[in-house]
């Protein structure tokens, strides 16, 4: 399979923490962005850099920089929840948005709204979204992306599936998928098993008590 377990002593102590269903919306958020910027040290790993020259008070000095910012691009809504950690350390990177809903009966995944960076073309592109469930979503977002002209494509996840990973290594061979843990399995109504519930809910404070 092509993905990266990401593991760390901090992210599972982190991701135990999140799954709890008595870990409030405060301190979901604030795991949430913990744990994402511990896992962006090594989703970037793979970004190139080239060779500069600095000054440091002292003397000229060999330094490196990044050979291109990558461009950041998260699914609606849930994906938000991971993103500030993403742009706290690659705070020149550009952001595109994705709107995808899923039908609650067939699971099916539908777009209803896209901006993405022209820069995205000739970048590399970190695709965010906290769960990969059935990889519907996750798959639609690829497609999209890539029948605008985009190649070089990594998809970022909190916790995913193995149906998910299936369908994104048959449809997208090319694609690595990073993720803090690879959880057992999805249940009938497509949820991950553990999983941490609804992603967006927990991030948002929604679904509680019903929504308008």
């Amino acid at each position: 399979m092509n993905i990266q377990i990401i593991k760390h002593p901090l992210i599972e102590h982190k991701l135990a923490s999140l799954r709890n269903e008595r870990c409030h919306m405060p301190k979901f958020r604030k795991l949430l962005n913990e744990i994402g910027l511990l896992m962006t040290f090594e989703v970037t790993k793979h970004l190139e850099t080239v060779d500069i020259m600095i000054e440091t008070p002292v003397a000229n000095a060999k330094g490196k920089k990044l050979k291109k910012d990558p461009v950041l691009v998260t699914i609606l809504r849930a994906g938000i929840g991971m993103l500030e950690p993403f742009m706290q350390l690659l705070p020149n990177s550009r952001v595109g948005f994705l709107g995808m809903s899923r039908d609650e009966e067939t699971l099916e995944p539908h777009s209803y709204y896209s901006k993405i960076p022209s820069q995205a073309l000739d970048s590399p592109v970190l695709l965010i979204d906290p769960m990969l469930a059935t990889g519907g979503s996750a798959l639609s977002a690829i497609d999209f992306l890539k029948n605008k002209g985009l190649k070089d494509i990594s998809f970022v996840c909190l916790v995913a599936a193995p149906e998910g990973v299936k369908v994104l290594n048959e449809k997208h061979p090319d694609i690595k998928i990073y993720t803090a843990a690879l959880d057992e399995k999805l249940n009938e109504k497509g949820y991950i098993v553990p999983g941490l519930g609804d992603a967006g809910d927990r991030i948002f404070g929604t679904g509680d008590d019903g929504d308008l």
